[in-house]
């Protein structure tokens, strides 16, 4: 089996919608894309105020999306369409108990012209309180070598 390894320039956009406040966090990171058989792999690091990193690791396969972070911060955060997961949210302040209804994944594979796309629709509850709306978009495209 193949594994393809590139580097990426990956920009990731969460819409948070709260009882019609909305809440909008674009950030650019460089990491790394690969992919082996039906699954892809990002990976990068997020520096927090210069002090603190925290390592994103998203799997992308056909039917769910797992986003894994670790550091600073860290959860498990799956994603699969029409269904609740759970998970544990661990940052400096605390813990919270985290639920996610997913209502729609869309994953467009990493192609030289147009760069690969994932788009994540879906519902928070932290520790049993109203649900929030989330909308996650992520862009990557391979970065030009020089």
């Amino acid at each position: 089996m193949n594994t393809v390894q590139k580097r990426v320039r990956i920009t990731l956009s969460v819409r948070i919608n709260d009882q019609g406040q909305l809440e909008d966090n674009t950030s650019t990171h460089i990491g790394n894309y690969y992919r082996k058989g039906k699954m892809d792999v990002l990976t990068y690091e997020e520096n927090i105020e210069d002090t603190a990193t925290i390592n994103n690791f998203i799997t992308i396969q056909a039917d769910k999306v797992s986003i894994k972070r670790t550091g600073v911060v860290s959860m498990t955060q799956k994603f699969r369409a029409n269904q609740i997961t759970e998970n544990i949210y661990k940052h400096p302040h605390g813990t919270l108990h985290m639920e996610t209804f997913t209502d729609a994944i869309t994953h467009q594979q990493l192609d030289e012209n147009n760069g690969g796309n994932l788009s994540i629709s879906y519902k928070v509850k932290l520790n049993g309180q109203e649900e929030r709306a989330h909308e996650l978009v992520l862009h990557y495209k391979e970065e030009d070598s020089q």
